[in-house]
């Protein structure tokens, strides 16, 4: 039996002007010191010369109707539908500063379901 490896979900967002005040400290502050990071958080530029934010487990929370990002700031989710699988793993939030805005997703390992000896 194969399991499938990480999914990523884009997340339908509502981001706040605190929000984006937040995220653009952030990168100002990755730019001049990139070890000023709170841990948990990592920075980065892809290749397009877009910043990239990747929050670990353990730096983000989600909650019904909102992901809480620890020292940055909450964004609102639009919809009530779960984000993710409830036994899911190794969460990772990654949020991209692209030219039509920022995109949201977020990365996890689904939970593996194995049916033994079923009769």
């Amino acid at each position: 039996m194969s399991h499938a490896k990480s999914r990523e979900v884009v997340l339908a967002i509502k981001i706040t002007e605190d929000l984006l005040k937040g995220l653009d400290e952030l990168r100002d502050a990755w730019k001049r010191d990139a070890g000023s990071i709170p841990r948990g958080l990592s920075c980065s530029q892809s290749k397009e010369g877009q910043f990239v934010l990747v929050a670990a487990e353990s730096a983000f929370i989600t909650i019904p109707g909102a992901c809480v990002i620890k020292g940055i700031g909450a964004i609102e989710l639009i919809g009530a539908e779960p984000v993710f699988e409830a036994a899911a793993s190794s969460k990772t939030l990654v949020l991209r500063d692209t030219p039509d805005g920022w995109k949201f997703s977020v990365k996890f390992v689904p939970p593996i379901v194995r049916e033994r000896n079923a009769k």
